[in-house]
């Protein structure tokens, strides 16, 4: 099970993650906008057979909007660097699909990955899944480069991406 040493995240980062009561790898800041953001890492079962997989899951709690603040940016990093801290970490980041914006979410996500200082400490896979419905699914993966079985992580999320494609006949 991964861990998350929380005063290590927030001796680091500009906004301070507080406990979120609702589960356990769950954390609440609230920006100096005035903007409440949960985050949550959520074990997940995407890759079998592969142990320490979480969604990460990025929640604007009271819906305000939320400009460019890269005190936030630098306090999911943090978060992020913490998660990976731990060798056979690997992440998935499923972007929300329920007002029609996964595209904008998928691209700021993506921005967020190759702005980091560490981007090179990381493999990042991506792909889009369109489901019954005709809506597009974005799911990204990251992990360290230095995983002890990145070559199965990265062959089990081929295989995923597959049988999703797949549709019964």
């Amino acid at each position: 099970m991964v861990k998350i040493d929380l005063e290590r995240v927030n001796a680091s980062a500009p906004y301070i993650f507080t406990p979120a009561p609702f589960a356990p790898l769950s954390y609440v800041l609230t920006t100096d906008y005035g903007v409440m953001y949960s985050f949550s890492f959520v074990p997940d079962e995407l890759l079998p057979g592969i142990e320490n997989v979480y969604e990460f899951i990025i929640s604007n709690v009271n819906h305000r909007k939320s400009p460019g603040d890269r005190k936030l940016l630098r306090s999911v990093y943090a978060l992020i660097y913490e998660f990976f801290s731990q060798p056979d970490a690997v992440m998935i980041y499923l972007c929300d699909t329920s007002d029609g914006k996964q595209e904008v979410r998928q691209r700021l996500f993506v921005s967020w990955f190759y702005s980091a200082d560490r981007k090179y400490s990381f493999n990042y896979l991506s792909s889009t899944i369109t489901d019954d419905e005709g809506v597009e699914n974005i799911v990204a993966l990251l992990f360290r480069i230095d995983h002890p079985r990145a070559v199965q992580i990265s062959g089990e999320f081929a295989r995923a991406v597959q049988l999703f494609h797949e549709k019964p006949e």
